[in-house]
């Protein structure tokens, strides 16, 4: 049933005026009575627009230093009546409580305040109550009132009424409400998660106000949707939208490249690195990066943390890739890169990530902090005879940064700043040892003098006896096993240095 209802009365009291002007005037034009408080009741009559203060309908004024303002029976009774019933009829006449038709409230800028670092008693103060209470009791009489709990419905709402007359269907009221009733969960999550900060947490909440839909999930014939704010993060340049298993290796690619300080380039498939290099230019850090494995890099992501410039294009331009991710490019660059209308060029942002990640689980969620922890030449203890030089530590850290990131269990063989190999996602960690030694061997890398970084210890020798033998001069692992000293010896006899880290680095 379409239940037209034209409005008469609305209550107006918001922290954002941007574009309200245009709509107020509508309303205006159709005879609308507005009551509101503050800032607003003065920013309607510079429209020269007449309003009734809500203290002159309450008869109560505004105290507390403005907690308390709309919290009052003639307030929300107007809200809530339901018109149909004649008992709720009856008691606004007796009571003198006009029939609000639309209500027009935003809330108190919590979040910013806390992005804000301001003191708690400031972000205490931006929680917000009668504006909670007004979107909530208007969403729930949607039968009979509009609510407008955002600016971004006030274009909106303007051109329903300039095509209805003033009138709303209860179609579009019980739209708004499903607005309305998202902006108070929102609101309440945000300041829930502000308190819910003691170890262990005990509840889960998030709330994310942005939505994709995507072509599909990881296969086609499964449903996929992003929640959150692409475009706060990347300016997407050239080609079709991204998919969910795009989006998903750009989450790894934005996590290996942070690591780098120096120019770096990084290649990755399925979430894993398949070329790493750091060198004085992009450009060289790209060419060296796909000789790594140019087979893998087949239909990539690739990205790099300098500006791509012409010469980088053009030698980029000769793969087949994906998704490209640099903070900046120069023009000549890009009209190289965007030949093709299919391929993705993204510009990524500085945007600060969150710290914590969760996915689903069995029958929950499951949260973790995200692994942060790096380990550099500081951090390494020398637990051999032979001792790394300096080199080699250089290169050990290089290769612990991407061990950090390559699916467990994983071996990275890394020389010159440069990823040699790596076995991914194996079942034991011998078989990602031979796996990275047979990757280097087809592209025709030298092991000889590589550095060997493992994600978790050695529960055996036959890794460093194997590695060893193959030309190995130095090994990374986290120790920890109840036969680390087993591995050690093999070390030593093999003449190869080994650093421990204590820490671990599986990914699953």
């Amino acid at each position: 049933m379409n239940h037209p209802v034209k409005i008469k009365n609305a209550l107006v009291s918001v922290y954002y005026k941007d574009n309200l002007a245009p709509l107020i005037k509508l309303l205006n034009k159709y005879g609308v009575t507005f009551y509101s408080t503050g800032g607003t009741e003065a920013f309607i009559r510079e429209q020269g627009i007449d309003v009734v203060a809500v203290e002159d309908l309450t008869s109560y004024p505004s105290i507390l230093g403005g907690r308390v303002k709309t919290l009052h029976p003639k307030i929300f009774g107007g809200i809530l009546a339901r018109r149909p019933l004649t008992g709720d009829q009856e008691q606004l006449t007796q009571f003198e409580i006009p029939e609000i038709d639309l209500v027009i409230v935003d809330l108190y800028p919590f979040e910013e305040t806390v992005a804000s670092g301001a003191a708690e008693q400031d972000i205490i103060e931006k929680i917000d109550i009668g504006g909670i209470s007004l979107i909530r009791a208007a969403a729930k009489n949607f039968n009979d009132v509009v609510i407008i709990s955002s600016k971004s419905d006030y274009q909106e709402l303007e051109g329903m009424l300039a095509a209805q007359e003033g009138q709303t269907t209860l179609e579009q009221r019980k739209e708004f409400a499903k607005r309305a009733f998202n902006t108070s969960s929102h609101y309440d999550t945000a300041i829930f998660n502000y308190f819910n900060q003691t170890e262990p947490l005990s509840v889960f909440k998030q709330s994310v106000q942005k939505a994709q839909a995507l072509r599909y999930g990881e296969n086609p014939h499964q449903k996929g949707t992003f929640f959150g704010d692409l475009d706060a993060m990347f300016d997407k340049l050239n080609g079709k939208e991204l998919s969910y298993n795009n989006l998903v290796d750009v989450d790894a690619a934005v996590a290996i490249i942070n690591e780098f300080n120096d120019p770096t380039f990084a290649i990755l498939k399925h979430t894993n690195a398949c070329g790493v290099a750091s060198r004085p230019t992009i450009k060289q850090a790209w060419i060296d990066a796909l000789a790594c494995d140019p087979v893998s890099a087949f239909g990539g992501v690739l990205i790099t943390n300098g500006e791509i410039d012409k010469e980088t294009a053009e030698e980029i331009n000769n793969l087949f890739f994906e998704v490209l991710i640099a903070p900046s490019y120069t023009e000549d660059a890009l009209a190289v890169l965007t030949t093709k209308k299919n391929r993705i060029i993204l510009k990524r942002k500085e945007v600060q990530l969150p710290h914590e990640q969760f996915k689903t689980l069995l029958n929950g969620v499951i949260l973790q902090d995200k692994d942060h922890t790096v380990e550099g030449p500081e951090a390494m203890t020398t637990v051999t005879e032979v001792k790394p030089t300096a080199e080699q530590l250089s290169d050990l850290f290089f290769a612990n940064k991407i061990v950090k990131h390559t699916k467990s269990n994983t071996i990275v063989f890394a020389k010159n700043n440069t990823l040699v190999a790596s076995g991914v996602g194996q079942t034991s960690r011998v078989d990602a040892l031979k796996q990275a030694i047979e990757k280097a061997q087809s592209f025709g890398f030298d092991i000889k003098g590589s550095v060997m970084a493992s994600d978790a210890f050695f529960p055996f020798p036959d890794c460093v006896e194997i590695a060893g033998d193959a030309g190995v001069s130095a090994v990374l692992q986290p120790g920890g096993s109840i036969k680390d000293q087993l591995s050690i010896d093999m070390a030593n006899e093999k003449r190869v240095a080994m650093v421990i880290t204590g820490v671990r680095h599986f990914k699953h």
